[in-house]
Parts: C-alpha cells; structure tokens; sequence
C-alpha cells in the first residue's frame, strides 16, 4: 500500500544501494568494518557514513554521517539517524549530501564546514504544511505536526547547550519510533532536505507489517500501484543487514 505522512510510514526498505548512491568507481570507498559495520569513504578522506548494527540491542542500529576537520581527525560535525527512520529521508539527506561534496569540490565553495543557508529554510516549509511552532525561553522551537505524533525541534541558542542544533523524530514523544539529531556545525542545507523529505506529499509503499500499530490510524492509505520494471539495472554493491524497523 501507499502511505502518508511520512513520518508516521515505518522504517520501509533500508540498503547500501538505496541510501548510498555515491560514485564508487569515482574514489568514494566503500569499506567493510567490525561487527558488520559499513563505511562509504570520500575522496578526500574527510566526509564519512556510516550503517551500525547492533543485534544485541533491538532496535539500536544507527546510520551515522561525519565531517572531520582533518583526514581521520577530530570531528567537525555529525548527523545520526535510528535505523528506524523511513528509508526514503536516509535517502534524501545522503543524495543532497553528495550533491553539496560534489559542488564543493569543484568550486571554491565550502559548503560542507560554512553553510550559508538560513534555519528558516528548514522549518518554513514545515509551517507551511500545517505543523504548529511554539518557542521557549530555554532557545529551542519546535515544530509539531497536526496530528503532534512526531516533530522537529531547533536549538536557535548557540551558548549554554551542547545538544544537536536539530533533532526530529516520529511517533510518541515520549516513545518515538525513531529520531534523528544533526550536531551544531552540520549543514543546514542537510537539514533542509530532510525536513523537505519529511513533508513530501509523495506517499511511501509499506507493507502493513511495516507500519507502527499504534499509528496507524493517523495514515493516509492508497492502494499500492503496480511497481514498473526499472530500465536499467545499477552496479551491485555489498547489502547491509536490512535495518528492523528517506525524494527531494
């Protein structure tokens, strides 16, 4: 079936192949780590993610995305996701991450440590779809969706906090389905594309076993439509393990 909103559709269907479209046989690496963990690696040695499975704790996978200030150097930035988080916002934010290496690479742009962008471009489109915001005097607003099962909340404040400039999460608050934080220093035209993502009026196809229970009386359901056969097949890579339960 066919699903919305898309913070309430279940983790849907999480690969390397589907979150990582980087160009391997253009000097991204890809390495195999401990444990079952997966890196993708670019060029230049400094940009880095991550999938993490952790099978002793159900539910603690994670997908990582990191900026080091040098080449296996202290950390400039980080993004972390819950292997939980719908598939088709992983995608998203790691297709406009390529996007923002690529640019900056071939320009003299630094996109990648000094973003530009304005934190409203992250949240008017949120406003724009119907979510409520409400600001508190502790420097976070936060950003609620009409039905208030999920959020995006903003710590504006840069002094007196060390937590993640932007978090986001689906579900309860007090129980969420999953989460995602972006670090202060993390470009915000990353959190602007997932953000974007996540009020995607595309709907998402989910088998039902993959939708929360306890949400899904908050869907929009459509039959699911015919899946087309693609015109060309991509270059194999590795599979992670498929994570239990992110288009621009």
């Amino acid at each position: 079936m066919r699903v919305l909103p898309r913070h309430l559709a279940g983790p849907g269907q999480a690969d390397l192949e589907t979150i990582w479209a980087f160009p391997f046989d253009d000097g991204w690496h890809l390495h195999q780590g401990l444990e079952g963990m997966v890196f993708a690696i670019s060029p230049c040695a400094r940009l880095w993610t991550r999938f993490a499975p952790k099978p002793e704790e159900r539910g603690a996978d994670t997908w990582t995305i990191g900026m080091d200030r040098a080449p296996f150097g202290p950390r400039a930035w980080e993004i972390t996701f819950d292997a939980t988080t719908p598939a088709e916002l992983l995608r998203d934010v790691h297709t406009e991450l390529l996007d923002l290496y690529l640019e900056d690479r071939h320009s003299d742009k630094n996109h990648l440590v000094e973003d530009p962008t304005a934190p409203h471009e992250v949240y008017t489109p949120l406003l724009t779809h119907g979510w409520s915001h409400s600001v508190k005097t502790d420097g976070t607003q936060t950003f609620l969706p009409p039905e208030g099962l999920g959020g995006v909340r903003h710590r504006y404040a840069t002094t007196g906090s060390d937590g993640p400039a932007w978090r986001a999460w689906g579900g309860y608050p007090s129980e969420p389905h999953w989460q995602a934080q972006f670090s202060a220093g993390a470009p915000t035209t990353l959190a602007a594309a997932f953000t974007a993502s996540l009020i995607s009026t595309e709907p998402l196809h989910r088998a039902v076993k993959q939708i929360p229970f306890h949400t899904r009386r908050h869907l929009y359901v459509a039959p699911a439509a015919t899946p087309q056969p693609p015109s060309h097949l991509p270059p194999a890579l590795p599979s992670a393990p498929h994570p239990a339960g992110r288009a621009r």
